[in-house]
């Protein structure tokens, strides 16, 4: 058995570029950087190596997301296969593409952090309360029902769906 998988968190380098096929399917393409930083021991330095990758996108609605979303700078995630392409240079001479594919029905891809211009309210969903417990609460011991808070033995006999 063998896994062909590739994970990267980067930066997208440049716009995307979207192509149509002859049948009309979109295919998206743009390159990611990814960084790695250390501090050089000999001067105390910090340093820092890029490496570029070309991912590439057939998943229909993938591409109509980085159409939509994907700008140069933006932060994503990509999940997808590695393949190496070859092809012809115009003077004849063999060459060779490695890139990271998202093919139709696999790979994945997210969008990190916020939207460009988007900021965030921290009051816009509510205030989190948090309830105070005692020894003498009924329901100390049982356990914590999806909405945070204990819930009772009684609570828990009318979720059954049966």
């Amino acid at each position: 058995m063998s896994i062909n998988r590739a994970i990267l968190l980067g930066n997208v380098g440049g716009d995307p570029e979207i192509r149509t096929t002859q049948s009309g399917d979109k295919i998206a393409s743009f390159s990611l950087a990814t960084s790695e930083q250390w501090k050089d021991k000999a001067t105390g330095e910090r340093r820092e190596a890029t490496e570029w990758h070309r991912v590439v996108v057939f998943n229909q609605p993938l591409v109509a997301i980085v159409e939509k979303y994907v700008k140069k700078g933006a932060k994503v995630s990509v999940q997808g296969q590695i393949k190496t392409r070859k092809w012809q240079a115009n003077d004849g001479s063999d060459r060779y593409s490695t890139e990271i594919v998202i093919g139709r029905f696999d790979g994945s891809l997210g969008l990190e952090g916020s939207p460009k211009g988007a900021e965030r309210d921290e009051h816009a969903y509510g205030q989190t309360r948090a309830k105070r417990e005692t020894a003498d609460d009924p329901r100390m011991g049982m356990g914590v029902g999806a909405g945070g808070g204990r819930t009772t033995a009684q609570e828990l006999d009318d979720e059954i769906p049966f």
